[in-house]
Formats: structure tokens, C-alpha cells, sequence
């Protein structure tokens, strides 16, 4: 009789510790799951957003030149169609220059850049999305954002970031890109990009993406501060968002394109 209670008792220890198991597994994200939540916790937080940025583009040899603009984004859905525009007031070659961009969840963004200096508004092609912009190691991708399923997604492991618990994810573009992979830490407590990996054809490490400030800014965890660094050349650009402001009920008449040429002078400052 004794031995019939250790067993039934034993079969309940394990029989629970499965079941715990089991939960927890049901309960693990996947690699697309992490991927969508990044995406919202960078680019859709708040319903609305503007921002002073300040951009230092920074070659190998130190020297600096400076962007000052304002960010406006306006958020549709969660994690469907969003707009930006942005102003640039510094330096004196790019003043006025105005930037747009219409996001779709089901096809290609749509992208325009305002030229002052040739009264010229460029709408920018699919392919370009990998260019260059306005001068720094960000792409116009990198400023709107990538759908998680333009690429594949597996998840490498968890490991720490300085103090910081991270998911780490391999993403490999299902169309050919201007990279063949890219590995990112995304922190598993709020799922910010702390820093992401892009590699070459060559399968060669050539751009790096760092956060380097987080603020908390009215509930809603910001990065302020981040550098993208081109290893391949020593050139670096950092980002300093400033006077960030969420939830500010912008209308949409604001992101039309006649306001690429008359920017909505109340909302740029």
C-alpha cells in the first residue's frame, strides 16, 4: 500500500512537471512572433509621434557633418498603413528639404523626397530603398521600417547584452537584398532592437546597428540615442531624438504631398 502512495505520488510530480513543460513551450514565441513585436515597440509606438533629430555623419577620420530635422509619424492600424514626414532645418544645402513616406502592409512603400535646390519631388523607386539617406549609413529602409515577412526568421538563442536579456534572430531576406542576413538582439522584456548585425554577399559583417539610450517618455520606452557604423569603410552615423512627443492627435491632410513643397509650419517648429 505505502508503495502504491510513493508512486501515485511520483506519477503526479512528473505527470505536473510536463504539463509545465508543455505550457511553457506553448507559451514561447517564435521567431516571426519576436520579429512583429520589435517592429511595433520601434516603429509604431503611440498612435502619433514628433521629434527634433539631430544626425551626425561622421567619416573614418572624425569629421562631422550635421542634419537637423523633425520627424512627424502618424500610425492607421497596428502594424499596418503609417505615414511620415520629415523637415530638414540644418545644414543650409539641405534646408527645406521635406520627406515622405506611405507604409502599406501588402505592397511597397511608397517614398518621396522634396529637392528645393531643383523645385523637384522624387518619388523614390522600390529598388532604391537601400540607397543612401540623405548622406548617412542609414537607408531609407532603416528610417520606415522592413515587413517581417519580407524574410525568413529563426531564432538563435537567448543570451545577455551587457545587463539586458536578449532574443537573438537571424532574418534572411526572401528576395534578393542589399544584405543576405541580418542577426539581431531584440531585449525580451519590451522587444527594442538593441543591436542588429547586416551581412554582405560575401557573407561579411559591413553595417552595425547599435541603441545606445533608452528613455522612458510618458510610458512609452524610446530609443533617443543609436549609431549605425559602416565597418567596411569607418564611416558612422549617430541619431539623437529629442523633444520626442507621442499621442498629439495629428490630422491626415498633414502628410499629403503639396506639403512636401509648404510644410505644416505649426508641426515643424
Amino acid at each position: 500500500m505505502k508503495a502504491i502512495k510513493i508512486l501515485l505520488v511520483l506519477s503526479l510530480f512528473l505527470s505536473t512537471g510536463f504539463n509545465q513543460k508543455l505550457s511553457f513551450a506553448q507559451n514561447e514565441l517564435s521567431a516571426v512572433d519576436i520579429i512583429a513585436k520589435s517592429r511595433l515597440a520601434f516603429y509604431y509606438a503611440g498612435d502619433d509621434m514628433r521629434a527634433r533629430v539631430l544626425m551626425e555623419i561622421i567619416n573614418k577620420d572624425g569629421q562631422k557633418r550635421l542634419r537637423e530635422l523633425t520627424m512627424l509619424r502618424k500610425n492607421y492600424e497596428e502594424g499596418g498603413n503609417q505615414k511620415y514626414f520629415m523637415y530638414f532645418h540644418k545644414p543650409v544645402d539641405v534646408k527645406d528639404t521635406t520627406f515622405m513616406v506611405y507604409k502599406y502592409p501588402d505592397k511597397d512603400d511608397d517614398r518621396w523626397l522634396f529637392i528645393p535646390a531643383i523645385n523637384l519631388v522624387k518619388q523614390i523607386a522600390a529598388n532604391d530603398k537601400y540607397s543612401s539617406f540623405v548622406g548617412s549609413d542609414f537607408t531609407y529602409e532603416d528610417v520606415s521600417g522592413r515587413k517581417p515577412e519580407e524574410d525568413s526568421h529563426t531564432l538563435l538563442r537567448k543570451e545577455k547584452l551587457g545587463e539586458k536579456s536578449c532574443f537573438v534572430i537571424e532574418s534572411i531576406p526572401e528576395e534578393p537584398s542589399e544584405y543576405i542576413k541580418r542577426i539581431s538582439w531584440i531585449d525580451e522584456t519590451n522587444f527594442l532592437p538593441l543591436k542588429e548585425e547586416f551581412y554582405d554577399k560575401q557573407n561579411e559583417l559591413y553595417r552595425k546597428f547599435e541603441a545606445q539610450e533608452l528613455k522612458d517618455i510618458n510610458g512609452i520606452l524610446t530609443i533617443t540615442k543609436r549609431v549605425m557604423k559602416n565597418i567596411k569603410t569607418g564611416h558612422h552615423t549617430k541619431v539623437t531624438l529629442q523633444e520626442v512627443e507621442y499621442n498629439l492627435g495629428m490630422e491626415d491632410n498633414m502628410f499629403s504631398e503639396r506639403y512636401l513643397r509648404r510644410p505644416p509650419l505649426e508641426w515643424i517648429r
